[in-house]
């Protein structure tokens, strides 16, 4: 990285990979401090859209140095999108990060067009974005993950082998719970803020279904935000309604499930929802 943005992101090395299905990822790579691998290997914690997590989520970093609430060491990987791709990650997230054949809920399409009315977005913009939800490729996206950018940081920064976290929000947090019902052996902890469970037809709830009683050992917190849950915005609120819905479900089976409601909105709850995630699941013992 250039010296201006090491100095923003300490620690932190930045490539570009191109996945076997032709899709240009980039990554950034967040030690912790002092990380040594030849005497301490450290776990990996990948952290969904790079784009604009990194910025609020890599400093976070030092809280494994934090003497009264210290968080198990680990390295951070963000994933986002590379080169000319990259100012266009808002929707080619939703390729990526959503279940393949989640249904598209009427209060998540009359959201992108009050996004057109008041004027955030054109209607090439929003055509483009609904465009990317007509063949949603989650499961490719998690393959990348796990089976070609894993054994890359593996090796290039002598990762623990075992241990290994993954966050995600909004979209990136359906991701999180599609991978955490996918059974995915790579991840120990899982965190979903707010995640996009915008319609009572999603998914998500097929996917528990057809788990039955055998549910993923690997830990699950999921959080949501306050103005979510009593705000005005319908696509808000059926998410924050439909989340509620599947906790509820998974308190009545032996599952590693937490969850926490947080004082934000849905824009302002990246940061604390990752804080969260880390306090509760990844919290010292010592």
């Amino acid at each position: 990285m250039s010296t201006m943005w090491q100095g923003c992101l300490a620690d932190t090395d930045y490539f570009e990979m191109l996945s076997r299905g032709g899709n240009d990822y980039g990554v950034w790579v967040t030690r912790p401090p002092g990380y040594d691998p030849a005497t301490t290997k450290a776990p990996v914690v990948y952290v969904l859209d790079g784009n604009w997590a990194v910025g609020q989520t890599a400093p976070l970093i030092v809280t494994q140095a934090d003497p009264m609430q210290p968080i198990q060491p680990y390295v951070q990987v963000s994933v986002g999108y590379a080169g000319e791709e990259a100012e266009h990650w808002a929707r080619l997230r939703n390729r990526d990060l959503v279940p393949p054949g989640e249904p598209v809920a009427q209060e998540f399409v009359d959201a992108v067009e009050m996004g057109i009315q008041t004027g955030r977005m054109t209607r090439e913009q929003a055509d483009a974005y609904l465009a990317e939800l007509r063949d949603t490729r989650a499961d490719a996206f998690l393959s990348f993950l796990t089976e070609e950018l894993h054994p890359r940081i593996e090796r290039a920064y002598g990762t623990a082998s075992s241990g290994h976290g993954l966050f995600g929000y909004s979209y990136g947090g359906l991701f999180s719970l599609y991978a955490w019902l996918s059974g995915n052996p790579l991840f120990e902890s899982i965190g979903a803020g707010s995640p996009g469970v915008v319609g009572e037809e999603s998914k998500i709830f097929a996917q528990l279904q057809e788990l039955g009683d055998s549910l993923p050992a690997a830990k699950l917190h999921v959080t949501v935000n306050e103005q979510e849950l009593l705000g005005e915005l319908a696509v808000y609120q059926s998410l924050a309604q439909n989340t509620t819905a599947l906790l509820h479900r998974l308190s009545s089976r032996d599952a590693a499930v937490t969850s926490a409601v947080l004082r934000e909105t849905h824009v302002t709850g990246l940061q604390s929802s990752f804080l969260s995630y880390l306090r509760t699941c990844r919290a010292s013992e010592t």
